[in-house]
């Protein structure tokens, strides 16, 4: 059974759909808890949440220490991790059963996965952006955070599980996992394109290939965090009140 864990600041424009696409999972009896980790939403996230029968944590903001929390929370042998922003296709828990059935039967290495990156938008850009992700997650198997991550309770461990980082905790984690543990599963996993639009694509595109390649050659993740920000700001929550 997988335990879901979402991290929330202000989500409540697609918390909804979010828990939505895991309904049929949570009926079939694959997802056995849904942990909403919150950092202080002041919007009607919590209400959706509760609505939900969701499990809700408070933690300190960041995402890092919210993705951490949820996971010392789980109670089950699979961890999804999944943005706020972010639905998973229908059919999404057929990929992820068989991939969980493999790897607990032995018929795969211990071995975490993540969805194919598709974004809720129209136009050229969109598009390219989607083929960005799936070069960057077939070549050099760096996740980000919008293509969800399915890992086992014992890898998870074993790896060190995410680290409270100010960005790129989950190109961090995906490091520690290595090319040979990470696994791109058929099913998409869909994401709203509103940080887009208001930041610009180009503009957006740029600072997230920035930050990666820095991250490639080195450049510790305070350093990036400093020349740009978080690179995955919190779903909803106004500028003014980002962190510096």
């Amino acid at each position: 059974m997988i335990s879901v864990v979402i991290p929330t600041l202000n989500a409540e424009a697609s918390l909804g759909e979010t828990l939505s696409s895991l309904v049929p999972a949570a009926v079939d009896g694959l997802v056995g808890e849904v942990i909403i980790v919150d950092a202080g939403s002041t919007d009607r996230t919590l209400d959706i949440a509760d609505g939900a029968g969701a499990e809700i944590v408070t933690s300190e903001a960041g995402r890092g220490a919210q993705l951490k929390a949820g996971a010392l929370r789980a109670r089950f042998p699979w961890l999804l991790f999944l943005n706020a922003d972010t639905y998973l296709d229908a059919g999404w828990e057929r990929d992820a059963n068989f991939h969980m059935e493999r790897v607990d039967n032995g018929r795969r290495p211990a071995s975490a996965a993540s969805f194919r990156f598709v974004l809720d938008d129209e136009g050229v850009l969109a598009r390219t952006l989607e083929v960005m992700a799936s070069l960057r997650t077939g070549l050099i198997k760096l996740p980000y955070g919008e293509q969800g991550l399915l890992i086992s309770r014992a890898l998870y461990d074993e790896v060190g599980g995410f680290r409270t980082l100010r960005a790129l905790e989950d190109m961090d984690l995906a490091r520690r996992l290595g090319r040979g543990r990470l696994a791109v599963l058929n099913a998409r996993a869909v994401t709203g394109g509103e940080r887009y639009r208001r930041d610009g694509y180009l503009a957006r595109m740029l600072r997230n290939q920035a930050c990666l390649a820095l991250y490639l050659v080195g450049v510790p993740v305070a350093t990036i965090a400093n020349l740009f920000g978080p690179r995955q700001e919190p779903v909803g929550e106004p500028v003014a009140q980002r962190a510096p």
